[in-house]
């Protein structure tokens, strides 16, 4: 998996637990910004977003796994069985 890569202070990969510990600069007062509620609100549903994907992508993984194994297993027992069948018909 390709990692994003800047030269800014949010560099690396970005994965919930780094979200929810993000910091955004606030604006000077009198200056035009954005609402820290809105942007708390914001990181809040962004981590919580990816923390589902990666849970979701760790299971799909896992099934991924179990379903490899399953077809290994069965693709050698085809073998054994087809060898056993070949062998009782030469003699």
């Amino acid at each position: 998996m390709a990692v994003y890569r800047s030269r800014n202070a949010f560099a690396g990969p970005l994965t919930a637990g780094r979200i929810r510990e993000l910091a955004l600069p606030r604006t000077p007062l009198g200056r035009r910004g954005y609402r820290p509620e809105d942007i708390d609100a914001l990181l809040h549903r962004l981590a919580y977003e990816v923390g589902e994907r990666t849970r979701r992508l760790d299971l799909v993984q896992e099934e991924n796994h179990r379903l490899k194994q399953a077809l290994r297993t069965w693709q050698a027992e085809c073998a054994a069985t087809r060898q056993g069948s070949e062998t009782t018909f030469i003699h």
